[in-house]
């Protein structure tokens, strides 16, 4: 009895844990931020992240079905064949049947695997013809953003609890957003001026280390007007967990604006004139 009630709260929470991590996208925010409860992943707001959502999906009946089979077959063995049940056990050592079946049945669910994995890989790192770039060069603790073809750049910090806005997310808010135009392709060109950061936007299926020395690059076409936050994913320090990521997805009309703004305000900006506390989040508790 007390066998069957832990098998019942297994599936139960099985169950719960599935539907939870299939609605949790459809039931989230339009926005790019994460929710109080949330068990999914964002909504996604790029194709990318659209087809890594189908992807996870997939691997979630897969791994269920598999789970599943595996507890069927744990669940006979425990009835019939227990001492009580049967006494006498078979001594049969060799079953070819069985054996050709457990060997090619793993190898067609892998490469049921494999052939989604490999084509959504490719996708996500044959960047298109770009609309815009943006240069993102992570920096101990805040992030750069340089726009090349505009000949600016600024840099993005994150927003104290007294500078906050009320409908501003803590810990996720920043003084100066990156701003990109909907349904364009950018092109992200990703570096690191100190110690290995990461560029992580989960709305958007991106996340690519930046590293010192080297120029990683990926991309995004963002479907939806709205905010998009992200983090740093990668241990680079003291203050690494403030260090976030804020992409502010506009109109065309609201980004050429923005550019005519941006181009005033930031393309006289020196290396001299930028921000040199580079631990001003650290205050953040």
């Amino acid at each position: 009895m007390q066998l069957l009630k832990r098998l019942i709260a297994f599936v139960v929470t099985g169950v719960t844990v599935l539907m939870g991590a299939l609605l949790g996208p459809v039931a989230a925010f339009a926005d790019g931020e994460p929710q109080p409860w949330q068990i999914g992943m964002q909504a996604p707001n790029t194709p990318v992240m659209d087809d890594i959502v189908w992807f996870h999906h997939f691997l979630l009946w897969v791994i269920a079905a598999i789970t599943l089979f595996v507890l069927g077959l744990l669940v006979i063995v425990i009835v019939r064949f227990n001492a009580r049940a049967n006494p006498t056990p078979s001594r049969t050592t060799h079953n070819t049947f069985i054996e050709v079946i457990w060997t090619v049945v793993p190898v067609l669910i892998l490469v049921t695997i494999a052939i989604p994995s490999f084509r959504l890989l490719f996708y996500q790192l044959k960047v298109p013809p770009a609309d815009v770039t943006v240069k993102v060069t992570g920096k101990q603790w805040f992030w750069s953003y340089s726009y090349p073809d505009q000949k600016f750049e600024f840099d993005s910090l994150m927003l104290q609890d007294k500078d906050r806005k009320p409908n501003q997310p803590r810990l996720l808010a920043v003084d100066n957003e990156m701003v990109v135009p909907v349904n364009k392709v950018v092109h992200v060109q990703v570096i690191g001026a100190d110690v290995i950061h990461s560029f992580s936007v989960p709305s958007f299926g991106i996340k690519i280390d930046a590293v010192p020395g080297r120029l990683n690059e990926t991309w995004f076409k963002a479907e939806r007007e709205g905010m998009y936050y992200g983090q740093c994913s990668q241990l680079c320090g003291r203050d690494h967990a403030f260090m976030p990521i804020a992409v502010h997805v506009v109109s065309e009309q609201a980004y050429s604006a923005w550019l005519a703004d941006a181009k005033k305000k930031y393309a006289s900006t020196d290396d001299s004139a930028r921000p040199t506390a580079v631990a001003a989040a650290g205050d953040v508790k």
